[in-house]
């Protein structure tokens, strides 16, 4: 897995870089087929803002979040990607073990 952390407005540390990335490590967990993960973080005045694309076999999926603080956005743009990828893993299970009948 791929994870390319960048910042608009703000300078990326490497503690926020390790941060973001230990955050996102959790969510190979549930879902193993990701490839790659785009994570962009932004300050606006007091608007602390977390987006991440993170692309998948069979498509894309998105999150955002904005807290006052940053760590807080990254964690709320975490748990928002960790339920979308719990579903999207479950859509898969189901459509796999779905009977057939006649």
């Amino acid at each position: 897995m791929q994870v390319n952390v960048s910042g608009h407005h703000i300078e990326v540390t490497e503690a926020l870089k390790n941060y973001v990335e230990s955050k996102l490590d959790r969510l190979e967990r549930h879902f193993d087929r990701i490839t790659n993960m785009n994570v962009i973080l932004s300050v606006e005045k007091q608007r602390q803002k977390a987006e991440s694309t993170i692309r998948i076999s069979g498509g894309e999926v998105y999150a955002d979040a904005e807290a006052e603080d940053l760590y807080a956005a990254i964690d709320l743009m975490t748990d928002k990607l960790d339920r979308q990828l719990i579903k999207k893993k479950e859509k898969i299970t189901d459509r796999k073990h779905r009977v057939v009948s006649r």
